[in-house]
């Protein structure tokens, strides 16, 4: 296994067709794919296009967006998942969804791959000289929670985040 993070490039679209296809339509977080769009190369494109504008400090983002890098976990070139790192948090971010977004196929989840992910990620975020990360996984998720804790995560809370789909959501802080 050789876990990176790599730039969407339409490449690789075959494999990130197969990964969005094994979500089975459900929201994609870290993926910055929009719900509702089947996973042809139409919306490969838009999701690389997206990716290169929000990676863009410069670029002029839709109300309530903040800078971002979308990237995707790829597996000697396989793509095996997404992860987001927003540069900033805005209110809705700061209360429901943090700095760093990830999610793993469904087939190649228990490997280890969105520890190194995250890992790798917490890197990224570093050297673009963040202090501390927010992360945030439901509360009924104890592989997500426990990759955030194994990344050194501390728990700020639990909260009801019905209003978002998630009925409790936990609140994790990184120091990096």
């Amino acid at each position: 296994m050789k876990i990176e993070l790599t730039r969407p490039s339409t490449a690789l679209f075959d494999s990130w067709a197969d990964t969005v296809t094994e979500f089975d339509g459900v929201h994609i977080d870290g993926g910055g794919y929009e719900l509702g769009m089947a996973p042809d190369r139409a919306a490969c494109e838009a999701s690389v296009e997206k990716a290169v504008r929000y990676a863009d400090a410069d670029a002029e983002l839709p109300e309530g967006h903040v800078p971002c890098d979308f990237l995707w976990i790829t597996d000697t070139g396989e793509v095996v998942g997404f992860i987001a790192l927003r540069r900033e948090l805005n209110e809705h971010l700061r209360q429901f969804g943090g700095h760093i977004g990830y999610a793993v196929r469904p087939s190649r989840r228990r490997e280890g791959i969105a520890k190194e992910a995250l890992r790798l990620m917490l890197e990224t975020a570093r050297a673009q000289g963040l202090d501390r990360v927010m992360l945030t996984c439901d509360d009924d998720n104890p592989g997500s929670f426990r990759t955030i804790e194994g990344a050194g995560g501390e728990l700020q809370d639990v909260i009801d985040a019905s209003s978002e789909g998630h009925p409790q959501l936990r609140r994790y802080w990184i120091a990096l």
